[in-house]
C-alpha cells in the first residue's frame, strides 16, 4: 500500500507524506513479526524494593540488588501486581527441591496406599471370599510340604540297601562308589528337610499376610475410606531354621 502524491504541494506535505510512507512501509513488514510484538509489548512492570542499605530502588526489570529481598512489580498506575520472593542460594535451592520430592513422594505414597486399598476391596468383597483366598495360597504351600514328605520317605528307602551293603565292609574302607552315593543320600535327606522347614515357615508367613489383610478389609467393609488407615503393616519375618526345625512335621523327618 503507498499513498501518492499529488504534484505541486508545498514542500512540508511532501515531506510528511513521505514519512506516513514510510510508517506504511514499517507497518507491512511488521504483520506476523515476533520481533514488532516484542517491540510493541508493553514492559511487564515496574520493580521496586528497598535494598540492604536503606534505599528504595526502582527499575523496569528485576534488580540485582535486591536478589536477597521481595521486590514489588508495580503497574504504571503504581497499584501492586505481584511480589517476586528472593532469589535462593544453592544451598537454599537444593533445600527447596529435596523437600518438593518429599511431598510428591508422601503424595505418590498416599495415592498408592488408596489403590491398594480399592484392589483388596475388588478381590474380597465379603469374609467369605477372603478365606477362600487364604486356604488357595495355604494349598499351594501344603502340597510342596507333603511332596518334600515323600521324598524323604523314597530317600530313606534308596539308603537302605546302601547300609546293607556298607555291612560287608565294617571295619574296612567303603568302595569309592558305594562312599559317594552314601555322601548323596545325606545331602538330599538334608535338602529335603531344609525344604520343609522352609515350608512350614511359609505356612505362617502366608496366614499372616491374610491376617492382616483381614483386619483392614474389616475396617473397610465397616466405612473406613480407602487410604485412611495408613500403610499395610508388613508381615513379621519367617521363623529361623533353627526354631521352624521343632514343628511336629520337621521332627517327624529328623526321627526318619
Amino acid at each position: 500500500m503507498r499513498l501518492t502524491w499529488r504534484s505541486g504541494g508545498r514542500g512540508q506535505e511532501r515531506r510528511r507524506f513521505a514519512r506516513l510512507n514510510a510508517c506504511l512501509a514499517t507497518a507491512v513488514l511488521c504483520v506476523g513479526s515476533s520481533a514488532c510484538w516484542a517491540q510493541s509489548k508493553p514492559v511487564a512492570g515496574i520493580y521496586s524494593c528497598i535494598d540492604e542499605k536503606g534505599r528504595r530502588l526502582t527499575s523496569d526489570r528485576p534488580i540485582p540488588e535486591c536478589n536477597a529481598r521481595e521486590q514489588q512489580v508495580l503497574n504504571k498506575d503504581g497499584s501492586l501486581r505481584t511480589v517476586q520472593p528472593p532469589t535462593l542460594t544453592a544451598e537454599e535451592r537444593a533445600e527447596k527441591e529435596a523437600r518438593e520430592r518429599r511431598a510428591i513422594e508422601a503424595r505418590n505414597a498416599q495415592a498408592d496406599i488408596v489403590r491398594r486399598d480399592k484392589n483388596l476391596l475388588l478381590r474380597h468383597p465379603t469374609e467369605a471370599s477372603h478365606r477362600k483366598a487364604r486356604e488357595a495360597a495355604l494349598d499351594t504351600v501344603r502340597l510342596a510340604i507333603k511332596a518334600s514328605e515323600q521324598r524323604l520317605k523314597d530317600l530313606e528307602k534308596e539308603r537302605k540297601p546302601l547300609l546293607d551293603e556298607a555291612e560287608f565292609y565294617k571295619g574296612r574302607q567303603l568302595p569309592f562308589k558305594l562312599r559317594m552315593a552314601l555322601e548323596a543320600n545325606d545331602a538330599a535327606v538334608e535338602a529335603q528337610r531344609s525344604a520343609t522347614i522352609n515350608q512350614e515357615a511359609e505356612v505362617g508367613r502366608v496366614n499372616q499376610i491374610y491376617d492382616i489383610e483381614l483386619a483392614r478389609l474389616k475396617k473397610l467393609w465397616a466405612g473406613a475410606a480407602p487410604g485412611s488407615l495408613g500403610p499395610m503393616p508388613n508381615p513379621a519375618s519367617p521363623s529361623t531354621p533353627a526354631k521352624a526345625a521343632t514343628s511336629p512335621a520337621a521332627s517327624a523327618s529328623a526321627a526318619r
